[in-house]
């Protein structure tokens, strides 16, 4: 193996580490978040007034909870184990959560009509993994 190929493949350790990093973090707050909503679906648990649902299609959170839950949630738990398992590919499923994490808060900032700190955060998450999962696209698999 010459130099060259081993730097490539601590460089891209490093990437893969980050994208799994920002995956756990992504699935653990979207369960963190969703569970409350789906819960109380009025969102008194974590303090949000149904006011905020004024110009969305919802009259609850329990339908927003869900979709957090299982796209957020559950889709950061599978990619997680794909990256984990270095599945062949799984770098197009890390950039299909950093689009799907993006779209929700675009989404989302669109119906609350408001920006928050935390919509900064979780966009920035969302390129992240779109990044990480572009370089990472075509590593080959190591699954036995």
């Amino acid at each position: 193996m010459r130099g060259g190929d081993s730097k490539w493949n601590l460089q891209m350790n490093k990437i893969r580490t980050v994208a799994i990093a920002v995956l756990a973090f992504l699935g653990i707050t979207a369960c963190v978040g969703a569970v409350p909503l789906i819960l109380d679906p009025s969102g008194k648990l974590l303090m949000m007034p149904l006011s905020l649902l004024e110009h969305s299609p919802f009259r609850s959170y329990l339908i927003p909870g869900l979709i957090l839950l299982s796209a957020n949630g559950v889709l950061s738990g599978v990619v997680l184990m794909l990256a984990l398992r270095r599945t062949n590919g799984y770098g197009w499923w890390i950039m299909l959560q950093g689009c799907v994490i993006g779209g929700w808060i675009a989404v989302q900032i669109l119906m609350i009509r408001t920006v928050i700190w935390a919509h900064y955060v979780y966009l920035a998450a969302g390129l992240v993994l779109i990044m990480c999962g572009w370089l990472l696209r075509n590593e080959p698999s190591r699954e036995r």
